[in-house]
């Protein structure tokens, strides 16, 4: 069975949400909160393991995996930083080249788009495209907010 972390956890939340009566769901999460803890733990030793073996194919593999990355993610492992992996986002991105990174802070990416075409319609396009690829990689980025750098010809009058 394939694993999108983002699908799963939305459907735990909406188990969660399911359960009647205040007990039973505090129980629930509490459960939850040991097992993901424990499973933490154990990614965090497989890591710990990898990295001290000085086995960088086998971190780049984990850390390139998108089911692993998310837990990496999660469990704050992951050996890249959220800018480094939104940058690599960009980077194999149709339209990354005239993307330019300007903030990541506190879950929310500031990008501006380079000569993007003035046409609102293929901004939005090329905009959630770039979001999409930028929720893959880092699922801890809340927004993405864009501002378009677009330099529009100015004609003027002819000189006498």
């Amino acid at each position: 069975m394939t694993y999108d972390v983002a699908v799963s956890g939305e459907r735990i939340e909406r188990l969660l949400g399911a359960l009647v009566g205040s007990e039973t769901r505090a129980t629930a999460e509490e459960l939850l909160r040991e097992i993901v803890g424990l499973y933490g733990a154990g990614l965090e030793r497989v890591m710990a393991i990898v990295t001290e073996a000085g086995a960088a194919g086998a971190l780049r593999g984990l850390a390139e995996d998108p089911l692993v990355s998310g837990l990496l993610v999660l469990h704050d492992l992951h050996p890249l930083t959220t800018a480094e992996r939104v940058r690599a986002a960009l980077d194999g991105h149709p339209h990354g080249h005239g993307a330019e990174l300007l903030s990541v802070e506190g879950g929310v990416v500031r990008l501006r788009l380079e000569g993007a075409c003035g046409c609102p319609s293929s901004r939005i396009a090329v905009t959630e495209s770039i979001e999409r690829a930028i929720a893959r990689v880092a699922p801890e980025v809340a927004r993405v907010e864009v501002e378009s750098a677009v330099t529009l010809l100015q004609i003027g009058r002819r000189p006498a």
